[in-house]
């Protein structure tokens, strides 16, 4: 038996419950491939599933590796793989939200859930990308179908999404507002923002012009963000209410006043990430790393994240 090093967690709780571990190394099925993971990103449903929510209900009782993004080189094909071969740089978000343990050394998957990662990326960068950027790709072109003219509003435009948001939305032809503290904007208008609110200094439904679509990274939790952003929202616009999904109550608010109000999940999606590989290699899209921890030092970094704040993605280097 070959072992790999992960990190594991036999109980939910806070960081502390993460730890160093070894275990067997996986091996590819029919049409998947075994992945050695170089870099693994972090993302916020990371630390709130270790904690017993997220997608703790689908990944079930630890002991488990947490983990979805990836990015890493091919080590095996599997029968019927073709599109992949070994020695291919790829990254992926494999199996949302079922378990892929991406917080180990290697990983295996369906190949087509994987794209050839970015030319011009490094791995701590390409491992930043895909769980984040999906997200807001998938939320802007399939569910809300952005198109030039129309306007929209992301909240938390600094954060993992909300960086990609805001370029996605203006490479479409949206006009962009974003909600971001001060410190953030003059970043964020270089990534293409048209308008910035500091949401700690004024209530943004005071500031903002009616938009066609919210994208909210917040939630009704966080001071009724989600509630509040259906008063900024034109006659049949959308909110796509991301982590905190749509209550009975922000429903009913929403037909009352004309509007439309949605939850959202993202989806292993391979061609949508050979596309945004294509926007971040040709310049369309940059892409925010503001801190890479060893693997073993897992749980210094969620505790990074749990403070919040972060500029972007935080980042595990694996290999």
């Amino acid at each position: 038996m070959t072992l790999m090093r992960a990190i594991s967690q036999d109980a939910f709780g806070g960081p502390e419950v993460l730890r160093p571990t070894r275990l067997p190394r996986p091996g590819p099925l029919p049409t998947e491939v075994l992945v050695r993971v170089v870099s693994a990103g972090i993302n916020p449903v990371d630390h709130k599933t270790r904690g017993g929510g997220g997608m703790a209900g689908v990944l079930g009782d630890p002991p488990f590796v947490l983990g979805w993004d990836v990015s890493g080189v091919v080590e095996e094909a599997g029968f019927g793989v073709h599109t992949l071969r070994p020695g291919d740089e790829v990254y992926g978000m494999p199996w949302f939200p079922r378990p892929a343990g991406g917080y180990a050394e290697y990983v295996t998957a369906p190949s087509r859930q994987f794209a050839r990662k970015p030319r011009s990326l490094g791995h701590d960068e390409a491992a930043a990308v895909p769980l984040a950027a999906l997200t807001a790709w998938q939320a802007l072109v399939d569910a809300a179908a952005v198109r030039p003219g129309r306007r929209v509003l992301v909240h938390a435009a600094a954060g993992g999404v909300g960086h990609f948001a805001v370029q996605f939305a203006k490479y479409l032809g949206a006009h962009v507002t974003g909600t971001a503290r001060a410190g953030n904007h003059a970043w964020l208008y270089g990534l293409g923002a048209d308008e910035l609110v500091d949401y700690t200094a004024t209530r943004f439904e005071k500031e903002v012009a009616p938009v066609d679509v919210v994208i909210d990274l917040v939630g009704d939790e966080h001071d009724s963000t989600s509630t509040r952003s259906l008063d900024v929202l034109a006659p049949g616009g959308l909110l796509l209410a991301i982590p905190s999904g749509v209550s009975p109550e922000l429903l009913r608010r929403a037909e009352e006043r004309g509007v439309r109000a949605a939850p959202f999940l993202v989806e292993p999606d391979g061609p949508a990430l050979a596309r945004i590989a294509r926007l971040i290699d040709d310049g369309h899209v940059r892409v925010e790393v503001e801190e890479v921890f060893p693997l073993d030092r897992a749980a210094e970094a969620h505790e990074r994240l749990a403070r919040g704040r972060t500029r972007g993605k935080l980042v595990l280097r694996v290999g």
